[in-house]
């Protein structure tokens, strides 16, 4: 699937392209599954000052099976089941080297710098390739690098969720949001979710939310100052931006922090600095993840501590549904698409 402009649904074609070459430092994988994230979205529909090249295979997340190996690649074969790494960073420079290859000047994801998942063939670097245990299933990985390695670096390296905090989660039935309910609650916080129907809210329940607050139905602030007894909560984990900046920044305690991942709903927000430096808070930005870390969430969803979230899986060749569904925001978790 490519996009030759940017716009609606319409733009979302099939194409028939040459297989992508492999470099010696290179792995082809053979897509089985990948799913729809908003970076997607955005990539289809264009964002101010951001230059997508053109034409552009969309799709950040994949898995699958090796087809070819590079020569100087040595811990896959071919055959062998794996996920893969979205980001691409430069491998050399100071923070690849100590791990922190998000902070590379130079990373780049795919499906929005280069070529992505939503097609037959994906040509990474070999580092970005990571095996895929047999207990995981292609769907249930598609479904779970881009959002639950976001959503680990918001919960455990930024906010640093301890046991006994309270965290408030927005958009629940977001990939993000339904990952990180599952994170904090496994370090031990209790959870308070955000979302818009009765429906979502059950899921949220099973996912390990303690709360489930329906924005749609109730005020947002007193909600959580009732539940909390009017302390406030510890941690906000926040990718809508615009709409809830202000009621977030509002609902944390003393000492809290909000993390903010995305602005799905707008990125203009004001901030009132008296509730900052009174309070003393920490406002704390975060995109994506270490590619090391995403080797700690496979285990945790191999173990069964952690699971994928899926709404719907489709066949790619619906994939102006699987968009229309995400756009539209009815889905509780990933919109899968098989290949």
């Amino acid at each position: 699937m490519r996009i030759h402009a940017h716009g609606g649904l319409d733009q979302l074609r099939l194409d028939e392209v040459p297989e992508p070459a492999v470099r010696p430092d290179e792995v082809r994988v053979r897509v089985r599954a990948t799913s729809i994230n908003h970076m997607d979205i955005w990539v289809r529909q264009g964002l101010p000052g951001v230059r997508v090249p053109l034409p552009m295979i969309p799709g950040v997340d994949a898995a699958g099976t090796v087809e070819t190996v590079g020569e100087t690649v040595r811990h896959v074969r071919t055959g062998d089941r794996v996920v893969v790494a979205q980001g691409i960073s430069c491998g050399h420079c100071a923070q690849c080297l100590n791990g922190s290859d998000n902070l590379c000047r130079d990373y780049v994801l795919i499906g929005e710098h280069r070529d992505g998942a939503d097609a037959e063939l994906l040509v990474v670097p070999g580092r970005n390739v990571l095996p895929l245990s047999e207990d995981i299933s292609f769907e249930g990985a598609a479904a779970t690098g881009l959002v639950f390695l976001t959503a680990w670096q918001m919960v455990v390296d930024k906010a640093r969720v301890q046991p006994g905090e309270t965290v408030l989660v927005h958009g629940a039935g977001s990939g993000v949001g339904s990952a990180a309910i599952q994170i904090a609650r496994m370090y031990g916080a209790r959870v308070i979710a955000t979302t818009s129907s009765e429906r979502k809210a059950e899921l949220a329940r099973s996912l390990g939310a303690d709360e489930v607050i329906l924005y749609t139905r109730t005020e947002l602030l007193s909600e959580v100052r009732r539940l909390t007894e009017k302390r406030g909560v510890d941690v906000v984990v926040d990718h809508v931006g615009t709409p809830v900046w202000d009621v977030s920044i509002k609902s944390l305690a003393k000492g809290g922090r909000l993390v903010t991942c995305g602005a799905t709903a707008g990125h203009e927000a004001a901030t009132d600095l008296r509730y900052i430096f009174y309070k003393q808070l920490s406002i704390l930005g975060s995109t994506m993840g270490r590619k090391g870390d995403l080797l700690k969430i496979l285990g945790f969803l191999a173990s069964g501590r952690l699971r994928p979230v899926i709404h719907s899986v489709l066949p790619i060749s619906e994939v102006r549904e699987a968009h229309r569904i995400v756009e539209s925001g009815e889905q509780f978790g990933k919109v899968v698409m098989t290949v």
